[in-house]
């Protein structure tokens, strides 16, 4: 048995991004696309849509920051598919100008995600309706809810409810902090406060959960599940996609092409970048806490296994033993 109204929306390229800077090989984001169209995925995220500068630069940063229409067609013009995933790119509040952003019809995207904090929402509904205006699919990804003032997160999704142009409003576990428990009543409050959205889920690993979370958020009505392959994703990394797919039953998805590219690219890729679950993390989702700090112990060769000294710094920070 499976439920037909599910989709996956593999973000790899994103979140797993926001480890090396972007800077994913050209064959490596193609593969990337072979893989997911090749299972079945229906969305594929191939990066951020940011503004480039003079200090913010495509060599520095990395192509997949920036998503040029050109980049995105060299990759979804190199696999043929019967039906292709639809490609997606995030745009940062107060990172993006909307004015260089091209009518769906004329673009390789067909969906923008709009990640904002909770007191960016107003400036984030401005750019939905500015996106679905252009005829793009929309998403909200409201970051780090676990931290949010529930009565600001309240606010923001009543005003959220109000508006008719977004598709998907995302519940997104920024710290890695949710249990089980956490997850259901959160997708509670969003079902109360904006009954009138589709939601969406969007887990991190830092205690070993963002596949368990998944499952929870399917159980409480969630229909758009973020995924990743092989996990990647800043810090600890994301829901595996492959454990994801084999979970569903659902037989549009096929694990084989998931599996091949992890073994081919992702397996030597892990020589030059980390990501996955160590105690670092789990510290960092345990006080829910912004993983940045731990990124920065774990980039430190002297540092990056001394967990003990990080938990104690980090109750220091946070004011506690």
């Amino acid at each position: 048995m499976f439920r037909k109204e599910l989709k996956v929306l593999d973000c790899t390229i994103r979140d797993g991004g926001l480890i090396n800077n972007y800077q994913f090989s050209l064959d490596f984001v193609k593969a990337v696309w072979r893989a997911t169209c090749d299972a079945g995925v229906d969305i594929v995220e191939l990066g951020k849509k940011l503004t480039e500068s003079d200090e913010y630069t495509r060599d520095k940063y990395g192509a997949w920051n920036f998503c040029d229409d050109d980049d995105l067609r060299r990759v979804i013009d190199s696999h043929e598919c019967e039906k292709p995933p639809l490609v997606a790119v995030m745009y940062d509040v107060g990172r993006v100008d909307i004015h260089k952003l091209q009518p769906r019809d004329q673009s390789p995207i067909d969906m923008v995600r709009i990640a904002c904090y909770v007191h960016q929402i107003d400036a984030g509904l401005e750019l939905v309706k500015c996106c679905k205006d252009l005829g793009y699919l929309t998403t909200m990804n409201i970051m780090a809810a676990s931290a949010a003032i529930e009565t600001e997160l309240v606010e923001g999704l009543q005003e959220v409810d109000q508006t008719t142009e977004l598709d998907y409003l995302y519940l997104v576990d920024s710290f890695g902090a949710f249990y089980s428990e956490q997850v259901t009543y959160y997708l509670k409050l969003y079902q109360k406060y904006a009954p009138s959205k589709e939601l969406g889920f969007h887990a991190h690993n830092n205690q070993q959960l963002a596949f368990s979370n998944t499952q929870q958020a399917i159980i409480d009505g969630v229909n758009l599940l973020d995924a990743t392959i092989n996990g990647i994703g800043r810090g600890a990394g994301n829901c595996n996609l492959e454990l994801l797919l084999n979970f569903l039953k659902n037989p549009k998805f096929h694990v084989r092409p998931i599996y091949k590219v992890i073994q081919e690219d992702f397996v030597p890729l892990r020589e030059q970048i980390e990501w996955g679950f160590n105690d670092i993390y789990g510290i960092s989702g345990h006080l829910n806490q912004h993983p940045r700090d731990g990124m920065k112990v774990r980039g430190n060769p002297e540092l990056k296994d001394k967990c003990y000294d990080f938990y104690l710094e980090s109750l220091r920070l946070e004011g506690g033993d």
